[in-house]
């Protein structure tokens, strides 16, 4: 062995040991920079936090993660505008693309993957309690970043100046009896984190300070100055996916067959159905299918379900009636031709050959009764055998016929067939016949559910066709509406359309949207006003038990010429807008297109901006919604002017009802719809 070999190896040794020792200790002081600075971000979102306690909000802390021995929760913040689980950061050189979180080059879009189960487990444990899944919110505070807001996955990422407005945002959604339940569930899914005794591997340099010794960073007046500004600020859209704690529970509940869910304007019954929709989405294979007779409206719910739930908003389609059903022949090279001018044209030829002695000329001179007796109660149920229509009870229709009567009125309908024929064309109530004939022959694969909003303006066809797709399997129909909304000639019930409950109905009667000056003052134009209801028997109105909110009583004005009343219209719609009232939350409503388009003028002429109803995609928009009372249907505004509204609306009923009077009754129906929309304040002029 040569002369100090071993000393040689021995320095080696140390020289190693003493590198390797430096390299631990730098570790060590860089993951205690972590900890200084995770320390440091969570005692900030503490002090942020801290004065929500007086404002009826509940902190949960340092709480331990399910499952895990270390890992645990910083916050949970339950309060009146709903359940976040806070998550504080302080990571360096963050960029944020295509829904993907970057640190440096390094994708840590995967570190977002335990909080997201988290928040599963969360919206699984408060379902029993019946916390609807979009009350739970997964929220990164990144302390050390301004003007940062996106969505990584399910987790909404934030810098310390939006955190506030942010948690608070959605304005007073839980009440206080939600908010102790929901407490009580987390407490013992979330308890207490214990740290362990004596000496670890790795100490924290500085243990988490409780929120309660530190200094608050704002104050209780900061934070009803915001909650109130958030409130004020928000779009009505917001407020239409508003689901109320009380509703959870039914968003998820089980039927065993088809079901119902009915209640007065203004209960939430569509904000229940979008609910609905997502939890079936979320817990059955296939898609969900929502439709409506509303044409415009498939696009607005839309809207509103990539807002309340976009993980699961490709799994449920919007569709109307009518487009689903062109959709579905043409996907299975049914030929058909939908030529409406020409069918319009066709029943005028069919009214025509009738001639001079047309009985049912001295019962009702006007062609449109006809045409809605011939298209609404025959060719909306697919009668085919007149023995069928004269023993037919033609709920809903006042005009009274004998069978003479009814033979005149088939001998209609089946020219008006002869013309269609004739031409090689179909009218829209053909399409439905046509894809429910198709769906009889060849079911229809891949949906799991059917859920129709407004079901009362569906014809009995139209339930036949999308009962047909699921049939009665758990939860596969669900119909959705109100039978005094209904605004269309006609009626039936579901036994008709082979559709039976059991029982499977549910009413609700509360009242979330209007206020009571409102609500009392759009009752009285109904009172007493009698329908037929699809489940089968005559109603009058299902009753509002409870009203939220007070508000002004709506105005009306009586006007003698046209030009005061357009000039009333531009007044308010002025005041309005002066008093801090968005254009996106006005609506303006109107029997006719032509006035709709009129006042649309108006609007443009005074260069205020508007948007046709028809072209309205349920996104927020800067520009007052313009547009027919029907399509109207299922919307809200904040304010509402009924314009050009005729006195006769406002008159009561003669007590000899005749068809004159039944087109009436269904005007004054819609009438109610149109006051109805509005949530804080209405007006209506009638000239």
């Amino acid at each position: 062995m040569a002369a100090g070999h071993s000393a040689a190896g021995e320095a080696a040794r140390l020289r190693a040991e003493a590198e390797q020792a430096e390299y631990v200790a730098r570790t060590k002081q860089e993951m205690a920079r972590n900890y200084e600075a995770a320390a440091k971000s969570e005692r900030w979102l503490g002090a942020l936090l801290k004065p929500l306690a007086d404002r009826g909000y509940t902190i949960l802390e340092d709480r331990k993660w399910p499952g895990s021995k270390k890992a645990q929760v910083d916050f949970v913040l339950i309060g009146p505008s709903g359940i976040y689980i806070v998550d504080a950061k302080s990571w360096k050189d963050v960029t944020i693309e295509n829904d993907r979180i970057y640190q440096g080059q390094d994708d840590v879009t995967d570190r977002f993957d335990g909080l997201t189960s988290l928040g599963n487990l969360v919206e699984e444990a408060l379902a029993d309690i019946g916390i609807a899944p979009g009350e739970v919110h997964l929220v990164a505070v990144f302390t050390n970043r301004r003007g940062l807001r996106a969505r990584v996955g399910g987790v909404e990422i934030v810098g310390r100046d939006v955190a506030l407005h942010h948690l608070i945002g959605c304005g007073d959604r839980l009440d206080t009896d939600v908010i102790q339940r929901v407490r009580t569930v987390l407490e013992e899914l979330l308890p207490p984190y214990a740290m362990p005794e004596g000496p670890t591997e790795l100490t924290l340099p500085a243990p988490v300070i409780p929120i309660t010794e530190q200094e608050a960073l704002i104050s209780i007046e900061e934070i009803e100055n915001a909650l109130w500004a958030n409130v004020l600020a928000k779009p009505v859209e917001s407020w239409m996916a508003y689901l109320h704690p009380d509703q959870a529970r039914l968003a998820r509940r089980t039927f065993n067959g088809p079901s119902r869910i009915r209640g007065a304007v203004g209960t939430g019954k569509t904000v229940v159905a979008l609910h609905r929709a997502a939890y079936i989405a979320r817990t059955r294979p296939g898609k969900v299918l929502v439709t409506t007779y509303v044409r415009t409206l498939p696009s607005v719910l839309s809207a509103l379900m990539n807002q309340m739930s976009p993980d699961i908003a490709d799994r449920i389609e919007f569709r109307g009636i009518h487009g689903f059903a062109i959709d579905l022949l043409k996907s299975r090279n049914v030929t058909f031709r939908l030529e409406p001018e020409k069918a319009d044209r066709a029943f005028r030829s069919a009214w025509s050959s009738m001639g001079k002695e047309n009985p049912l000329v001295q019962i009702d001179e006007r062609i449109s009764y006809w045409k809605e007796e011939v298209l609404s109660v025959i060719k909306g149920r697919g009668l085919t055998r007149f023995e069928d229509y004269v023993q037919l009870p033609r709920a809903g229709r006042s005009r009274r016929l004998s069978s003479e009567n009814r033979i005149a009125v088939w001998k209609l309908h089946t020219a008006y067939d002869t013309e269609l024929r004739k031409l090689g064309i179909v009218d829209f109530e053909d399409v439905i016949l046509l894809a429910e004939q198709n769906l009889r022959s060849t079911p229809l694969e891949g949906y799991c559910a059917v859920i129709v909003d407004e079901a009362q303006d569906m014809s009995c066809a139209m339930i036949r066709m999308l009962h047909a797709i699921v049939g009665d399997r758990p939860d596969g129909l669900s119909l959705v509406g109100d039978g005094q909304q209904t605004i269309y000639p006609g009626g039936y019930n579901l036994a008709e359309a082979g559709v039976s409950l059991h029982g499977r109905g549910v009413i609700l009667n509360r009242n979330y949207r209007n206020t009571a000056e409102i609500l009392d003052f759009a009752s009285r134009l109904v009172e007493g006003d009698e329908y037929f209801d699809i489940e089968g028997a005559p109603a009058q109105g299902d009753a509002t038990v409870e009203v939220m909110r007070h508000g002004p009583e709506p105005k009306v004005g009586n006007f003698k010429s046209r030009a005061k009343h357009d000039d009333s219209v531009m007044e308010h719609v002025k005041s309005l807008i002066a008093q801090g009232v968005a254009l996106g939350d006005i609506g303006i409503l109107a029997h006719t297109n032509r006035a709709a388009t009129e006042v649309g003028n108006l609007l443009t002429k005074a260069g205020i901006a508007w948007i046709e109803l028809l072209k309205y995609d349920g996104m927020p928009t800067d520009a007052i919604k313009v547009g027919t009372i029907k399509r109207a249907k299922g919307l809200e505004f904040k304010q509402v002017l009924v314009v050009r509204t005729p006195s006769r609306l406002l008159h009561a009923l003669p007590n000899d009802p005749d068809a004159e009077d039944e087109r009436r009754e269904l005007d004054r129906r819609e009438l109610y719809v149109a006051m109805t929309r509005a949530r804080d304040g209405l007006w209506v002029g009638v000239a």
